[in-house]
């Protein structure tokens, strides 16, 4: 605990914080929609347990660090490049992030196939809660590497990911909510995650794409939508009925 007299390592711990919520965006939308699938009373339940679980995966993970060091030795070569272990599990949960939102906007824009009742009653809580661990999975690996390369304690980055996850579980609800509420967004947060998986299989095949203009392009998207919502908010049904001239 010598690093709590360190000034160095307190700019780390809340470095790494603001970057662990900025990671775990995604993985917020991602439990939303998800959780949105059952009925009202089940909702908090599933993000609060998906949010558990992605918390108790990072901190496995971090108390691996050995482990995750050996996940970054190439197991095998395709196309010129050295596939790792982590290489695998990135290229896996982008496919399946891929898949997924595919599945997620398809149902939006088509409608459920007239499945209702029983059939539809659940898309299962715990069908839910397993496609939400293996995501987690792979947004806690991305958040542990980023962890592993901004500080030097264990300690540090232990509390950054409970603080964060904290910060997490407190918003959840109100991002969560203020999705559902707005179809258009809904389909925005799909194609968000569809970037995210394409980021991902890019990651796992060798192709660095940096982030920032990831987040960027999120952002800028995000606040275009966001001047929509209040142009819509703004204008009466009539007015918006109307033909332009």
């Amino acid at each position: 605990m010598d690093w709590i007299t360190e000034p160095q390592a307190w700019v780390s711990l809340l470095t790494l914080t603001g970057l662990e919520i900025v990671l775990g965006i995604d993985n917020i939308i991602f439990i939303s929609i998800l959780a949105g699938k059952l009925p009202a009373a089940q909702q908090a339940k599933a993000r609060q347990t998906g949010l558990a679980l992605a918390l108790i995966t990072r901190l496995l993970l971090l108390a691996g660090i050995a482990w995750m060091a050996k996940l970054t030795t190439p197991l095998f070569t395709l196309i010129g490049h050295g596939v790792s272990g982590r290489d695998l599990i990135l290229i896996f949960g982008g496919v399946f992030l891929l898949v997924k939102s595919t599945m997620e906007i398809h149902e939006k824009l088509e409608g459920d196939g007239g499945h209702t009742g029983p059939v539809r009653a659940a898309a299962g809580f715990s069908r839910v809660i397993v496609q939400i661990m293996l995501l987690d999975i792979v947004f806690s690996l991305d958040s542990v590497i980023t962890a592993v390369g901004m500080a030097q304690h264990l300690a540090i980055m232990m509390i950054a990911v409970v603080l964060a996850m904290g910060v997490m579980l407190l918003a959840a609800g109100t991002i969560s909510d203020f999705v559902n509420k707005h179809p258009t967004l809904k389909i925005l947060a799909l194609s968000f995650l569809l970037l995210i998986g394409v980021t991902l299989v890019a990651e796992g095949t060798g192709l660095h794409i940096p982030k920032g203009y990831v987040y960027f392009a999120m952002a800028f998207s995000f606040g275009v939508e966001m001047l929509n919502l209040r142009l819509r908010g703004k204008s009466s049904p009539v007015e918006l009925r109307q033909p332009y001239r």
